[in-house]
């Protein structure tokens, strides 16, 4: 028997807003589930099959589609479910997801290949910051973190998906995030020192991957290093997977372990990549290259998403 190299992708993905439709208002000004201008059926039914081109696009130029998918901004199980039953998964795929306490209802969640991976388990991470009238009540919520814990071909696979609270309003979430970020450093400490099990990190970090919190998630108290960052030298060459106004982001990104840099393990990283396909991109000349977005404020584009969708590629044999 010959054996074969081939591709293995991991993918993460911010949808912008993959809701299900708002029911019909009473009243024209009624506060809406989405809080999206006219989220109706028609809207959200071509949301949901551009979501599902993109992966058909993937597998086109990738010649694989992604064994695993973060996918951030989902409200709700029903989009996923029903994701995961159209092409290109055809039900091959299957649905981790759990509801958060973030108060616009907005979830992460993943996707795995159900015939590659075999899920042992997974958990909501949620966090609570206290305001200063101390009422639980009016405690600060955010996106929860998901965890879970794979097997692929022997080996276990510990996969972290996040949306970490937004830059916004002079950066006042910054303390949240390192807060988050500080958290799965020390979860990423307990699994390398009592488990040495291959880690993967994936999400859109509301940082850039120079930015401090992201670059001290890297390294351990004796500044040993934990995770591979391959998005940071994207990042540093003008790379770029949203925008905010005039400036480039690369917020989404995907960390690894050492094991995927390691040829004794069965899957060996090769390379880092925005999906920037050309079809994700803004049709107008002023935005070339930049996301064809789903709503800019309250107008409606019509597009996939203000993020593009980023991928570790990996090489494994068979």
């Amino acid at each position: 028997m010959v054996n074969r190299v081939v591709q293995e992708l991991v993918a993460f993905y911010n949808v912008e807003n993959l809701f299900s439709p708002d029911p019909p208002a009473v009243h024209p000004l009624d506060p809406t589930p989405s809080g999206l201008r006219n989220w109706d059926e028609r809207r959200y039914r071509n949301k949901i099959q551009k979501v599902a081109q993109v992966f058909e696009l993937m597998r086109e130029a990738e010649n694989a589609l992604p064994m695993i998918i973060g996918f951030s901004e989902i409200q709700g199980q029903a989009p996923l479910d029903e994701l995961a039953a159209m092409a290109p998964f055809n039900l091959d795929y299957a649905v981790v997801h759990y509801d958060s306490m973030d108060e616009r209802g907005v979830d992460v969640a993943l996707l795995y290949d159900k015939n590659k991976l075999e899920l042992i388990s997974s958990e909501p991470i949620t966090y609570f910051f206290e305001i200063k009238d101390n009422n639980p009540a009016n405690y600060d919520t955010t996106r929860d973190i998901l965890r879970c814990k794979f097997r692929y071909s022997g080996e276990i696979i510990n996969v972290f998906v996040l949306h970490l609270p937004s830059k916004r309003e002079k950066n006042i979430n910054k303390p949240k995030r390192e807060f988050i970020l500080n958290d799965i450093r020390e979860k990423v400490i307990e699994i390398k020192s009592d488990l040495n099990e291959a880690i993967i990190i994936c999400g859109d970090f509301n940082e850039n991957p120079d930015d401090d919190n992201v670059r001290n998630l890297v390294y351990d108290d004796q500044s040993d290093k934990l995770l591979e960052n391959p998005f940071l030298d994207l990042y540093l060459n003008n790379n770029y997977s949203t925008y905010h106004h005039k400036h480039g982001l690369l917020f989404d990104q995907i960390l690894l372990s050492k094991q995927f840099f390691e040829t004794s393990f069965p899957l060996n990283f090769s390379s880092a990549k925005i999906f920037n396909h050309y079809k994700l991109s803004n049709w107008d000349k002023k935005f070339a290259g930049r996301p064809f977005r789903t709503y800019a404020g309250s107008r409606y584009l019509g597009g996939y998403s203000d993020h593009f969708p980023v991928i570790t590629a990996f090489t494994t044999t068979q």
